[in-house]
C-alpha cells in the first residue's frame, strides 16, 4: 500500500546551514500491516509521518500510495487522498471543545460531502465503544474516551490507512492498554496501521517495528509478541 524510495527532506535554517532530516529513506508497507516507527527525539519520526500523511512533501525521492506516485500532485488532489485514504490519530486529541462527540466525528465528512454524516458518526462512535457518550462534550469525557472519539473521527471516512502519532502519550496506563487493544482489533479487521511511538508496549503489539535514527531507517524486527520469534532484517 505504501512505498517510499530514496526519500530526502532538508529544512533550510536562516542562521545556520541546512538540516537534512530524512536521508534516502526506503520503506514498503503492505495492505493490512501494523508497523511501529520508533526512535529518539529529533530522529525524523514526525517528519516521516507528515510525509506519509501527505501533510508535507519530500524534497526528493518517490512516494507511492496504492501504486500512485504523489510527486507533483496539486494540493487539492493531495487533500482528497488524505480525506479518503488516511485517518489520523494524534497525541493531542484535537477535539473542538464546543461540539459534542457526534459533531467532532462528523468533521471529515463535511469536507467530503458524504451522505448521512450523523449516522456514520454514530456508527463510528459505537464501533470504538462510545455508544453511550454520543452527545457528550470533550470536557465531559476522560482522556481515553477523548482519544476514542479521535479514533472514531479517523475511521468515519472508512480509510484504508490509519496513521497514529504517539497515540498513548496523553493516556494513563489503563486507557493506553484499552487503546492498544482497539488498534489490535482494527488491524485484525484489515486496516493498515502505522504508529509512531515511544511506548515500548505499543510497539511490541505491532507486527513490524522500524527504527529511525538520524533520519535513516536502520532496522526492522518482527515483533515477538505477534510472530513468536524476533527476527532482524533489511527495511522492506
Amino acid at each position: 500500500m505504501i512505498r517510499l524510495k530514496g526519500i530526502n527532506k532538508v529544512y533550510k535554517r536562516p542562521d545556520e546551514g541546512p538540516l537534512q532530516v530524512l536521508k534516502n529513506v526506503d520503506l514498503t508497507v503492505g495492505k493490512g500491516e501494523y508497523v511501529a516507527i520508533v526512535g529518539p527525539s529529533g530522529s525524523g519520526k514526525s517528519t516521516l509521518m507528515n510525509i506519509l500523511g501527505l501533510l508535507d512533501r519530500a524534497d526528493s525521492g518517490d512516494y507511492e500510495i496504492d501504486g500512485q506516485s504523489v510527486a507533483g500532485l496539486p494540493a487539492g488532489t493531495l487533500a482528497k487522498l488524505r480525506n479518503t485514504k488516511i485517518g489520523f490519530v494524534f497525541q493531542q486529541f484535537h477535539l473542538l471543545p464546543r461540539t459534542n462527540a457526534i459533531e467532532n466525528v462528523e468533521i471529515p465528512l463535511i469536507y467530503s460531502n458524504a451522505d448521512n454524516p450523523e449516522q456514520r458518526a454514530i456508527d463510528a462512535l459505537k464501533r470504538v465503544g462510545l455508544g453511550e457518550r454520543l452527545k457528550h462534550y470533550p470536557e465531559e469525557l476522560s482522556g481515553g474516551q477523548q482519544q476514542r472519539v479521535a479514533i472514531a473521527r479517523a475511521l468515519v471516512t472508512n480509510p484504508e490507512l490509519i496513521l497514529a502519532d504517539e497515540p498513548t502519550g496523553n493516556l494513563d496506563k489503563v486507557s493506553g492498554e484499552d487503546l492498544m487493544g482497539l488498534f489490535d482489533q482494527l488491524n485484525t479487521d484489515g486496516r493498515t496501521i502505522i504508529v509512531i511511538t515511544h511506548d515500548e508496549k505499543l510497539a511490541e503489539r505491532a507486527k513490524r517495528v522500524v527504527r529511525i535514527d538520524n533520519g535513516q531507517l536502520t532496522e526492522v524486527r518482527q515483533s515477538s509478541n505477534r510472530s513468536g520469534a524476533t527476527q532482524m532484517g533489511e527495511v522492506a
